[in-house]
């Protein structure tokens, strides 16, 4: 754990005082933690890349996550090619609960269409992705242009193939009736939740933005409610303590769409708190940072009864522009095999997402903006496919493309596009791998090795 500076302001009085009747909540130890100047680093291992403890420390788990640890103190994430290849995401253990939301209402054995509303920067969507059947399908949004790209990142670091990331208000949603299985809905919040974390927050906080923050909350699940199937869950969190973007917002889903509250079952020596709402008696769950290793956070699901079941969303007159068997022949020895992963071509660019999912894409396209669909493989030229970054980090490559170690100081050279000498008896294209986990690709020529390490990801920090 690491000190800060004490806080540079002290916690609002209407804050403390529109808390004191809730439950769980004591002032003194809620201030004495803001400003003991704590600091708590976590992280959530990928399960699929690197199923075992992190960094060679003594860790600690998160109880309510099964791939959740705390660090004793915070490394240089920036400095580790373990990050980069997508083998952890650092995320704040309180909001990792959200795998307890899951799995305790939904049976996710099965296929399922999730939606990750606002996903930036994608500690949610990775969490899910971890979760569900890969031929379930994971859209995961951001409606904010300049965040995107850091989810887009982030989703191709975990690697799946059943994603699909857009960049779409939730407005647009709503003409997708029926659709969704489980929805999240991690909402735009006042954000008191993280003053702990990030204490400059605490000047701009108000009750006049915790009212239009509820105002937007409410406007966000108007908008999605449509999307959500007959008996669909959606899960709803907010990284803000006020009753008015919590509790309220329940009473508001259940009074207004009919929502059925669901409650959770919980570990008492977790700590955190069961509130149930005054009006409609709401099941929710708080998160004090007194009573738990984590931030503040508020989560809650809810159930729809109204609405229809899921019907077949694939197109019967559009379908995506499938591959000759020609280039079938050139794409498929690039990945695995007996993988259902079907392919599709789109500007000569060649996209692979579960087989079953991909007749939907159409559906998606006509109603969202497409950011990524899948995995991008590459582009076809000259008769051969030029991979793509993407698929070096996917679960889906080959595992008989060609691969060759580095050492950390030539993984950090690589990342930050430098030159590397390599000595191997292989030309043409290879992966680079640091600790068996891979990097990216290289391209090996008869007196030199290009990096084609995407340049928007390179490492700038020297130190």
């Amino acid at each position: 754990m690491l000190k800060t500076k004490p806080l540079p302001l002290p916690l609002p009085d209407p804050l403390m005082a529109s808390l004191s009747g809730v439950p769980g909540f004591s002032a003194d130890t809620f201030r004495a933690v803001h400003l003991s100047g704590e600091q708590i680093t976590s992280l959530r291992i990928n399960p699929m890349k690197w199923p075992a403890p992190p960094l060679g420390m003594e860790v600690t788990r998160v109880p309510w996550s099964s791939t959740g640890y705390y660090l004793p103190q915070r490394p240089s994430f920036t400095f580790d090619p373990l990050f980069h290849a997508g083998c952890y995401y650092v995320q704040e253990a309180s909001s990792m609960f959200l795998e307890e939301a899951l799995t305790q209402t939904t049976d996710i054995s099965g296929p399922l269409r999730l939606l990750d509303l606002c996903a930036a920067p994608g500690g949610k969507s990775t969490l899910l992705q971890s979760l569900i059947t890969p031929d379930s399908l994971l859209v995961s949004n951001e409606v904010i242009k300049q965040r995107v790209g850091i989810l887009e990142e982030n989703m191709i670091k975990w690697g799946g193939a059943n994603v699909v990331v857009t960049q779409n208000d939730p407005r647009d949603f709503s003409a997708m009736e029926d659709y969704f299985d489980v929805i999240l809905v991690d909402a735009p919040c006042s954000g008191s939740g993280l003053f702990r974390r990030d204490p400059e927050t605490i000047g701009a906080w108000s009750e006049e933005n915790v009212a239009l923050c509820s105002q937007r909350q409410q406007r966000i699940l108007s908008d999605i409610w449509p999307s959500l199937r007959q008996n669909g869950l959606l899960i709803y969190s907010t990284c803000s303590y006020s009753t008015c973007e919590n509790e309220e917002i329940l009473d508001w889903i259940t009074t207004d769409f009919g929502a059925t509250s669901l409650p959770l079952t919980l570990d008492p020596a977790w700590g955190i708190i069961e509130s149930v709402s005054e009006k409609n008696a709401c099941f929710g769950y708080r998160f004090f940072p007194d009573r738990v290793r984590g931030d503040g956070f508020f989560i809650a699901v809810l159930q729809k009864k109204e609405g229809a079941n899921p019907s077949d969303f694939s197109s019967k007159r559009h379908s995506p522009e499938r591959l000759s068997a020609k280039e079938l022949a050139v794409c498929s020895p690039w990945l695995k095999k007996g993988e259902p992963i079907g392919m599709f071509k789109h500007q000569e660019r060649i996209h692979a997402l579960p087989e079953k999912r991909l007749g939907e894409i159409p559906y998606l396209q006509s109603r969202l903006y497409l950011k990524k669909a899948g995995i991008l493989l590459g582009r076809l030229a000259g008769g051969e496919l030029v991979p793509d970054h993407e698929l070096a980090l996917s679960l889906v490559i080959s595992p008989d493309i060609p691969k060759t170690e580095l050492s950390l100081e030539q993984a950090i050279q690589y990342l930050r596009k430098e030159d590397i000498r390599l000595e191997t008896p292989f030309l043409g294209w290879a992966l680079v791998c640091y600790e068996n986990q891979r990097l990216g690709w290289i391209k090996i020529l008869p007196n030199r090795v290009n990096n084609y390490y995407p340049k928007q990801y390179r490492i700038l920090k020297r130190d």
